[in-house]
């Protein structure tokens, strides 16, 4: 099938980009990697009056660390973050997550805010994203909005984005030292869009976690924190025993709905695999023997 008819333009700056988003509304699409808006426009799911392509805009990409934020071009290519010893030392999860996203011509195309403004359930970088307490920045002819991830991500293909505003950067904070990631997913082949994933961050303090973020992702609608195992791991050793004792918790926040891949009940088992799993990470992580490789990387 062929993408329906449609306007292009190709504008230099955020400011123009604005400016047409103003005035075209729900009527525009955003291009930047264009991988999934190639196949939505070839497949007919959009049909947008003019396609915005914001590939010129060098202020769009680049990673930079300030006060304690790492910030996050949209318009940062895949590759750059799987390339970036910033994000390898200081958001490791982003690091090892990466390498998950389609293949390496897809990461080479493929950008950071093109992916989270995507919202497909089951992509990795806004799982992360939630896991890591990113803020997302969108502007418009009005100014800037920052919105936390919690709020960011709505449902399927569905976030907070207004239709005036164009995403411009992700910001994280800098993890102290002593804060340990840990990623895991399920995909029928490697590259493919998980069916089901476990992103888990949490501070720890020789074997005890803290202000723990479970969020599965591929089995909801969106990206969704576990509070519950959050709340009963809060303060605990992570220790075997603790791990599988707390798995059940899941099951509070635990609601999937089955596809074509797999039963709801094959993808609340997938979680609760995944999560041990990622779970048992951090308690390798912060062994005593990793703690001259975290004071160093921190």
């Amino acid at each position: 099938m062929k993408a329906p008819q449609f306007g292009y333009t190709r504008p230099a700056t955020v400011e123009e980009t604005l400016a047409l988003l103003t005035q075209y509304g729900d009527d525009a699409r955003i291009l930047a990697g264009g991988q999934s808006l190639a196949v939505l426009l070839n497949l007919r799911v959009a049909s947008p009056r003019v396609v915005i392509d914001i590939n010129r805009i060098s202020a769009l990409s680049g990673i930079a660390v300030n006060d304690g934020t790492i910030r996050i071009g949209a318009l940062t290519r895949h590759a750059a973050i799987e390339r970036s010893a910033v994000i390898a030392s200081r958001l490791p999860m982003l690091a090892q997550a990466i390498t998950h996203v389609g293949h390496p011509a897809v990461r080479t195309r493929g950008t950071f805010g093109g992916s989270c403004a995507l919202a497909d359930p089951s992509a990795e970088l806004p799982a992360c994203s939630l896991a890591l307490d990113a803020t997302f920045v969108a502007a418009s002819s009005q100014g800037e909005r920052r919105i936390r991830a919690e709020a960011f991500f709505r449902g399927t293909y569905t976030t907070s984005l207004r239709p005036d505003e164009l995403l411009t950067t992700i910001e994280f904070p800098v993890p102290p030292p002593g804060d340990r990631s840990a990623f895991a997913e399920l995909a029928r082949r490697h590259g493919d869009f998980a069916m089901a994933g476990v992103a888990v961050h949490a501070r720890v303090d020789g074997d005890t976690a803290s202000d723990l973020r479970v969020v599965a992702f591929g089995v909801h609608d969106s990206p969704t924190r576990m509070r519950q195992i959050e709340k009963v791991l809060d303060g605990r050793a992570l220790t075997t025993a603790t791990i599988k004792q707390s798995i059940s918790a899941l099951d509070a926040d635990l609601h999937p709905r089955g596809d074509i891949h797999a039963s709801a009940a094959a993808k609340a088992h997938f979680v609760r695999v995944l999560t041990a799993r990622a779970l048992g990470e951090l308690v390798d992580a912060a062994a005593p023997s990793f703690a001259p490789a975290l004071a160093k990387s921190a």
